[in-house]
């Protein structure tokens, strides 16, 4: 199942006890400020949680698959996600409990 951003904003109305607007307004201001940091390059460090990383990608030489023909792929930034060994821990069934986060992906209380 796929966390959505609407499971992400019911999980935090349903956790926190804010409305379902302030509970939208803070999802979406988290994920500009998430997209602008990506978008200037800089890195985002999530403790307990990982890091998403800005990638530089060469231009580099590609082939289209239908017709084979080489052409050249443009310089590009890619972004990447590391999780962290405390989470890494958590998705394998290791360490302190596996779910001792308020929020869990189903958005209901625990």
């Amino acid at each position: 199942m796929t966390l959505t951003k609407a499971d992400l904003i019911d999980s935090m109305y349903n956790k926190v006890g804010v409305s379902k607007t302030k509970s939208t307004q803070v999802v979406e201001s988290l994920l500009e400020i998430i997209k602008e940091t990506l978008e200037n390059g800089e890195d985002i460090l999530i403790s307990g949680f990982g890091k998403f990383c800005v990638k530089e990608k060469n231009e580099r030489r590609g082939r289209n698959p239908q017709t084979r023909e080489d052409l050249m792929l443009d310089a590009r930034r890619a972004v990447t996600f590391k999780c962290s060994g405390v989470l890494r821990n958590k998705i394998n069934g290791k360490g302190q409990g596996s779910n001792n986060s308020p929020l869990s992906f189903t958005g209901k209380k625990k």
